[in-house]
C-alpha cells in the first residue's frame, strides 16, 4: 500500500463506516513519529506509551472537528506537545519537586533504561538536553532530532519563528556548555 495522504484519511474518517479503517491508517502513518517526539520529552518508555495513548484518544475524539487550516501532522504534534507538557507538569506537582530535579530524575532513568541503546556520546547529549527548560527542550528536539522547519514548529508551538530560532540557539549553547563541563 502506498503512503496514504492526510486528505484521504480525513475523508474516510468522516464516514462512520470507514472511520476505524481511517484511524488505523492515521496510527500507522504517525504513531512512531509521535511516540519518539513524546519519548524525547518524557524519556521513560512506559510514560511515553501512556502519553501516546492519551494523545490518540484526544485525536479520536476531536478528529471530526479538525479544520484543515493546518496540516494534520502539525495538529497531531501540537496535541502531543501539550500532552507532554501536561504530563511533565503533573509529575513535578505530584512529586512536589523542582524542575531541575525532575530533569535529574529523567537523566538517571535514561542511563538505567533497557530501551536506551545509544553509546556514551548519545547518552551525554540526551542528559544535556534534559537540563534545558521544557520549551527549549521541545524546540531543540524538534529541530535537531526531527529536522522540523521553524515554520512548522511555529504552527505547532504557536511561537514566532524568530523566538524559536533564538530558543534553539540558546539551547545549543547550553548543551555545548554542559558537554564541555562533563569532559
Amino acid at each position: 500500500m502506498s503512503q496514504i495522504n492526510d486528505a484521504e484519511i480525513l475523508s474516510l474518517f468522516a464516514d462512520a463506516k470507514t472511520r476505524n479503517q481511517a484511524f488505523n491508517m492515521l496510527l500507522k502513518k504517525y504513531q512512531q513519529k509521535i511516540y519518539w517526539h513524546i519519548r524525547r520529552m518524557v524519556i521513560n518508555h512506559d510514560d511515553a506509551d501512556d502519553v501516546l495513548q492519551d494523545v490518540f484518544v484526544k485525536v479520536w475524539k476531536n478528529l471530526e472537528t479538525f479544520r484543515s487550516d493546518s496540516q494534520l501532522y502539525t495538529w497531531l504534534y501540537r496535541i502531543a506537545t501539550n500532552e507532554c507538557l501536561t504530563f511533565l507538569n503533573r509529575k513535578k506537582m505530584k512529586n512536589n519537586i523542582p524542575l531541575d530535579e525532575v530533569s535529574y530524575e529523567l537523566a538517571e532513568s535514561l542511563a538505567d533504561s533497557t530501551y536506551f541503546n545509544g553509546n556514551q556520546a548519545q547518552l551525554k547529549l540526551q542528559q544535556a538536553v534534559l537540563t534545558l527548560p521544557d520549551k527549549q527542550r521541545l524546540v531543540f528536539n524538534m529541530k535537531y532530532f526531527e529536522d522540523m522547519k521553524y515554520e512548522e514548529m511555529s504552527e505547532v508551538l504557536g511561537t514566532s519563528v524568530g523566538a524559536l530560532k533564538a530558543s534553539y540557539h540558546l539551547a545549543v549553547k547550553k548543551i555545548e556548555a554542559f558537554l564541555l563541563n562533563k569532559d
